[in-house]
């Protein structure tokens, strides 16, 4: 077995000893209190917050598997984008790798590189179906909750993994102006000002601007430029208008410009990062939601209303290698429409509680996706491919380069209904829900190419033109897919008091199917191939269409509150049942795409801790450790059986652990300094398990200085300049690496008013 590290499973297993040891001898002091764990609720502040609408109050009293983090936690972490919550939150894994358009999660074994989402995203209520824009730098940022593990009762379609909720800084709960610039290695600037203002206890406005730069970490040694360079801008808008006491509206409106390189893939066979076409990402985004809440004695009635715009670029070398094979230029347009009523009854002490909503959706895509062959891809896959079969009539293409185009567009609809009650029985409490989801997609494609070749015949020494033959190609069509699905919860709840909880639940997850667009320039290509003689023909509806996926997750948790320790715990152990798994898969041989398969059946246990500790007047601890096993039950595909291996991509262990120390000054000033350890792995590369990347730890600190309203603070990541990778994968059976990123290190400066 090839490995890239120097971890141990011995290092693994005394790591899982210790959290065992701490939640055994935290448990043996179990008392009655009214400690509050730090940082364990969201404040909404006269702000609509989707997850106060669908969830309790207190989220510590769901039978959910949750973490919050403040507006405090946030900025003390360095948290400026999704990737930042990763390891921080248990069992959750977001590699940096390639551009921004990669913006995948893992979840519990749950996840895929590409197309349908395993986790939802909502950003001040406004829900990002496409998981190409989840990654983008936000600032000011109020709370981020994670919910883990199927969310699909309550948020439907694409929350398999579970859920994540951002709320940003409102201008009811905070007045004045916030600035913060910092610098760093790499290049790194970011800045960001935000304006917030209440003009009465009915309106307030907030208006903030986000700028970040970065040159890069990583150089194409082709042209020995760096090739990971950055810019994003950001802006956006709120409106709070509370027009009566039981009246709320609030409309957030942003606007995102990104422009990066990336793609820093390294040649396994060279170990250099050495390409010779470009290879870039662009993107605008554009978003508006409007939240409107009425409050009733009896109910609450809440009324989400979302636009969303995405407009990008992605072009790729996507041979990576310093020769022309071919390359991809995929320009997407997609615009979404959201619209969802939740009802929600009585909060009070009584006995039932309900809750019931619709929502429906509509996205329209339009996608333009050529595949440019170049001379050596042309020399190599096709003309040696085809005179090698016939050496008496050899051909040679009549230009150097030629596209294989495809366009696409794919109109998208769902419609869902749900409902879920809660009964009170004593300390008793039991939740049962169910959802309807209907969902209808439709792909319109276009896969055409005009190009030819000349025939030779061989004479004598030498060889004389002897036909020439035109290709032309216009393959056009209409595919439908309609996916429906009932999505039910069962769980029950004992609560201890003011001590805590423990839970039992059974829920199912969906994660839609859809359509393998990259899969067409692979078609195109081999029907190319097929009219010359070689190759095969794909049936288009076999090998573009993917089924949905669903899973079966059964999950016992506990909340606990120790407060004569001044302890906080959360515990959960999950068991994961998934069928037709969607998996990211390379086709064999000289194939130029991905396609997404689903991979039979798969099974995920594991188990999730974290924990608040302030065990000292100026000392925390925050600890947080995800196990997950997550193999193959059942998967053929067509030529290996890989039973029993380990899913691809999905890391065995999650571990975060932070140490927060205040110091006290004079003046009305103090220190803090932070110590944090993120570890991850190990992670299989293939679904064979030959090759995987080690459990690893990344080292960072920070030493703050907080006087009046400044705020100075040094910073540093990956301080041992670990050696790992982030991304593996194949291309014309052709190995490729991307590392993570070294040192790094900046300053920052904070100021309010």
């Amino acid at each position: 077995m090839r490995e890239w590290d120097l971890s141990s499973s011995f290092v693994l297993m005394k790591l899982r000893l210790v959290i065992l040891t701490l939640l055994i001898s935290t448990l043996s002091h179990l008392g009655a209190s009214e400690y509050t764990p730090k940082d364990s609720l969201v404040v909404t502040l006269d702000e609509i917050n989707i997850t106060a609408i669908k969830q309790a109050d207190k989220l510590r009293e769901e039978p959910e598997a949750s973490t919050v983090l403040t507006g405090g936690d946030v900025e003390q972490l360095g948290i400026v984008t999704m990737r930042g919550v990763s390891d921080v939150v248990p069992n959750f894994y977001m590699p940096d790798y390639g551009s921004r358009i990669t913006s995948t999660i893992y979840v519990r074994g749950i996840g895929a590189r590409m197309d349908q989402p395993s986790v939802g995203l909502n950003v001040d209520n406004v829900p990002f179906l496409n998981k190409d824009a989840y990654d983008f730098d936000i600032s000011d940022i109020s709370s981020v909750v994670m919910l883990r593990g199927p969310q699909s009762t309550l948020y439907g379609r694409n929350t398999i993994g579970g859920v994540i909720n951002i709320t940003t800084l409102s201008p009811m709960s905070y007045q004045g102006w916030r600035a913060f610039v910092e610098v760093g290695n790499g290049g790194r600037v970011r800045a960001n000002a935000g304006w917030y203002h209440k003009f009465s206890n009915k309106v307030g406005l907030s208006i903030s601007g986000d700028y970040s730069h970065l040159d890069g970490f990583f150089r194409n040694e082709y042209n020995g430029k760096k090739i990971d360079k950055e810019n994003s801008f950001n802006l956006r808008a709120k409106v709070i208008y509370n027009p009566l006491p039981e009246l709320k509206l609030q409309n957030v409106a942003s606007a995102n410009i990104l422009r990066q390189g990336g793609y820093p893939y390294e040649y396994v066979e060279t170990g250099r990062i050495e390409y010779n076409d470009t290879c870039f990402y662009r993107r605008f985004t554009f978003t508006d939601g409007i939240t409107l809440g009425y409050n009733h004695e009896k109910f609450d009635l809440t009324s989400i209303t979302s636009v969303q715009h995405i407009d990008d670029n992605m072009t790729l070398d996507q041979d990576f290698l310093p020769e022309s094979y071919f390359t991809l230029t995929q320009k997407k347009k997609e615009t979404s429409f959201t619209e969802e009523i939740i009802f929600k009854g009585d909060n009070g002490p009584g006995w039932y509680h309900w809750i019931a909503g619709a929502m429906t959706f509509y996205k329209h895509l339009d996608m333009d996706a050529p595949v440019v062959f170049k001379d050596v891809g042309i020399r190599t896959l096709i003309e040696d491919h085809r005179n090698n079969s016939n050496l008496s009539y050899p051909i040679k293409w009549d230009t150097r380069t030629f596209p294989l185009n495809s366009k696409f567009t794919i109109p998208t609809f769902g419609i869902d209904v749900y409902h879920e009650s809660e009964f009170k029985v004593g300390k008793w409490r039991f939740i049962a829900g169910l959802r309807f989801d209907y969902e209808k997609s439709i792909l319109n494609y276009q896969s055409f190419c005009d190009t030819g070749y000349e025939i030779y015949k061989k004479e004598g020494e030498g060889y004389i033109p002897y036909r020439h033959v035109d290709i032309y190609v216009d393959d056009r069509g209409k595919l439908k897919r309609d996916f429906y699905s009932l999505l039910p919860k069962l769980a029950v709840t004992y609560d201890f008091s003011d001590n805590g909880n423990v839970y039992g639940k059974v829920t199912k997850g969906y994660k839609s199917g859809g359509f393998n667009t990259q899969m067409f320039s692979d078609v195109l290509q081999q029907r190319l191939m097929n009219i010359m003689g070689i190759g095969s023909r794909y049936d288009v509806d076999d090998v573009v269409g993917y089924k949905p996926e669903e899973s079966w997750n059964y999950e016992i948790g506990s909340h606990l509150y120790l407060p004569e320790a001044k302890l906080g715990l959360e515990l959960t152990v999950f068991y994961i049942d998934c069928r037709d798994q969607q998996l990211t898969m390379f086709p064999d041989g000289t194939t130029t795409g991905r396609i997404m398969a689903n991979a039979g059946k798969t099974r995920s246990f594991g188990f999730e801790f974290s924990g608040n500790w302030h065990f000292l007047k100026h000392f925390d601890l925050n600890l947080s450790y995800g196990y997950t096993n997550a193999r193959f039950r059942e998967f053929f595909n067509g030529i290996y059986d890989f039973s029993g291996k380990y899913l691809p991509y999905v890391p065995s262990n999650t571990f975060f652990v932070q140490g927060l120390y205040n110091l006290d000054l004079k003046k009305d000033s103090r220190l803090v300094f932070d110590v944090n350890l993120r570890g991850t792995g190990p992670i299989y590369w293939e679904e064979d398990n030959l090759l995987r990347q080690n459990f690893y730890a990344l080292l960072g600190a920070s030493i703050t200085w907080e006087w009046k309203n400044w705020e100075f603070r040094i910073w540093g990541r990956n301080l041992t300049d670990t050696d790992y990778y982030t991304f593996y994968f194949k291309s014309m059976n052709n190995e490729f690496l991307q590392r993570g990123r070294g040192v790094e290190a900046g300053v920052s400066v904070r100021w309010s008013l």
